[in-house]
């Protein structure tokens, strides 16, 4: 097998098991959407949807990809090292029970043992943008669905731009809490993601969300093309078929800029291992 070339500081650490600085690592508090790979042989290992801030200093998951990394406890038994299933190469350590994540796991990973490969150009992959009220609930429902690689809280639809929490809890920008869903087509279509989107929020609730009242929470889907506003159009039209009065606008995602919400607005459930309270699902097709 052929592996890359290490500098000096990459054969210390991967080769030679040491640590980094904590802190020092270009991965720490490093949270844009794609897959990192093994920096000595290029097996993909972990999955940004896994990653958290521990606050140790370095990168942290909860999860790795199926069979990518191995565990071997330290000959004293105090620690666990985990390395690259494929190629050994050191990674760092894993430590269970401390309650960080709903999976209790942290695999605290040497920044210098890692590559990042984002998704964001890769062309296997689709964004769709939905907005139904408090953005935790809509990304705690897309989350959970197979085909869904990544789910972001945001701002979409408003006249400013980089707008923050609080700008957008003033009510003046224009803005919805909107998700960014990052797909796989072939695993789930934008049908079935719009399904699911009418299913997990009242579509019929004009002003907000459950018990979330204002501009900021209203029901809107940005459309990426005819296409998709066609398929949006359709499910409309069969759920006013039933009786129900949709209230969910239909906006062009081409005209309006997705900006990402702050970190401590992503992965709000997830985290506190727990459910929304104003998000439950309800089937309607």
């Amino acid at each position: 097998m052929n592996y890359n070339n290490l500098n000096a500081e990459e054969i210390q650490i991967i080769e030679n098991k040491g640590t980094e600085m904590p802190f020092s690592g270009k991965y720490d508090g490093f949270y844009k959407a794609g897959i990192y790979h093994c920096r000595k042989c290029n097996t993909p290992l972990f999955n940004s949807t896994d990653k958290f801030d521990s606050g140790s200093g370095w990168p942290s998951f909860d999860d790795t990809i199926t069979g990518a990394v191995k565990e071997i406890p330290d000959a004293d038994g105090r620690r666990v090292e985990i390395v690259c299933a494929t190629c050994d190469g050191h990674l760092g350590h894993v430590f269970y029970g401390e309650q960080m994540t709903p999976k209790s796991t942290r695999h605290c990973v040497n920044s210098v043992s890692l590559d990042f490969k984002s998704i964001e150009n890769d062309e296997k992959y689709k964004k769709a943008y939905f907005a139904a009220g408090c953005f935790w609930g809509v990304e705690y429902w897309f989350q959970k669905a197979e085909g869904v690689f990544n789910a972001d809280s945001g701002y979409m639809g408003g006249h400013t731009t980089n707008p923050t929490y609080r700008d957008i809890c003033g009510k003046q920008t224009g803005h919805l809490e909107t998700v960014e869903v990052t797909y796989d087509p072939k695993v789930i279509s934008f049908e079935t993601l719009c399904k699911l989107f009418f299913e997990t929020h009242n579509p019929e609730q004009m002003n907000g969300q459950g018990p979330d009242i204002g501009p900021q929470y209203l029901s809107a889907i940005f459309t990426n093309n005819i296409e998709e506003e066609e398929i949006a159009t359709k499910l409309i039209n069969k759920l006013e078929a039933k009786g129900m009065k949709i209230a969910t606008m239909l906006k062009d995602a081409n005209e309006h800029m997705f900006y990402i919400a702050e970190k401590e607005h992503q992965n709000y459930y997830k985290l506190r291992n727990s459910k929304p309270y104003c998000h439950a699902y309800t089937k309607r097709f």
